[in-house]
């Protein structure tokens, strides 16, 4: 933490009417016209999520940033899914030649079956292509299957700057690191790979967030002393995996609490909680009175995902009025919104 932000800190547990004001100046980055908008995995909502399609629809679509999952190969390098699983989000399981490869492992406590990114080379996950991960519900996107190779981490990061160029504003990147804890245990490192990709492509403040559920990874990466903020990401049951692995009883409900948040302000500059964490409660104004900004996740169009007074129509597939709901948590004073539909985040945010 560099020293401007310890001093922020301070003022703030002071109670000094300027330190929330100063706090959220001092946070990068920002476009400067509201909330942020997090294209979350890109644009998942329009097509198969963790793409290059994706990530290039969020931002032709107004995304501020572009968030990608972070789990590594077998040769450890730094790819993009949503979990090292992979049947889900791939043609994986078309492949005769890699049947043999679906196994069963225990990940954060949990048995879970299927193919696993850290069994396969670089190589070998370039002949997979990307399928829609929830079909039943975004029927619509997988007219998009097998159109996209699976991406690095070094090509998203190419690809955001490409994106910047043409559109003339900065694109920031917002990796997760996943499973971190997990990744350690087989001698497959998420943080220092993630750290030499910073480093090489000189990646600042207002080019790249790290965010993690997990507080150890974060504090792995805050003593690389990069430069670029920290994001402390908030499950809405139990506590984060390495914590428990390390039998720390502490639950993201005590981390969401003003002493918890204090805690998290020495290492991070971003709490990013589940939405239904904001709602009804002082979660925001408690964030900002530690210094922190928060960002809500995830934002969807579909009426299952949807509050109920905002869901119209009788399907659960159907799209509800998305922008009632990104008019709420604008007015609650978020910082930053993680949606599978920043076309919409945009739309609401630019209505006021």
């Amino acid at each position: 933490m560099q020293l401007g932000r310890r001093s922020l800190l301070l003022a703030a547990a002071a109670g000094t009417a300027t330190a929330a004001t100063a706090a959220t100046a001092a946070a990068e980055p920002r476009t400067g016209g509201g909330p942020v908008v997090i294209g979350h995995r890109g644009a998942a909502g329009w097509r198969p999520e963790h793409t290059a399609p994706s990530y290039t629809h969020a931002v032709q679509t107004g995304a501020d940033w572009i968030e990608p999952d972070l789990v590594p190969t077998k040769d450890h390098v730094l790819v993009v899914r949503h979990e090292n699983e992979i049947s889900q989000t791939t043609d994986v399981s078309r492949h005769p030649e890699f049947a043999d490869r679906r196994t069963t492992k225990t990940v954060d406590g949990r048995p879970v079956t299927g193919w696993f990114t850290e069994d396969f080379t670089l190589a070998e996950l370039k002949t997979l292509r990307a399928v829609e991960r929830l079909p039943a519900v975004r029927n619509r996107n997988t007219v998009f299957d097998g159109r996209a190779e699976v991406m690095t981490f070094q090509e998203v990061v190419d690809l955001a700057r490409r994106l910047s160029r043409e559109h003339g504003r900065t694109i920031a990147v917002f990796p997760e690191t996943k499973h971190p804890t997990y990744f350690r245990s087989l001698g497959l490192p998420l943080e220092p790979k993630l750290a030499a990709a910073i480093r090489r492509n000189r990646l600042g403040r207002r080019e790249c967030v790290v965010q993690s559920f997990e507080p150890t990874s974060l504090r792995r990466i805050a003593a690389e002393r990069l430069g670029v903020p920290l994001w402390q990401a908030l499950g809405t049951t139990g506590g984060p995996y390495d914590l428990v692995a390390a039998g720390d009883p502490t639950t993201y409900r005590d981390m969401m609490s003003p002493a918890g948040l204090a805690r998290i302000a020495a290492y991070a500059d971003w709490i990013g909680p589940d939405k239904s964490s904001v709602a009804g409660t002082s979660l925001v104004a408690d964030a900002h009175a530690a210094g922190l900004r928060i960002g809500p996740y995830t934002f969807r169009a579909e009426n299952q995902f949807l509050p109920e007074r905002f869901r119209r129509g009788s399907g659960a597939n159907d799209f509800g009025d998305a922008f009632a709901e990104y008019t709420l948590y604008y007015r609650m004073g978020v910082d930053a919104v993680v949606t599978d539909f920043p076309d919409l985040a945009v739309m609401a945010r630019r209505s006021g």
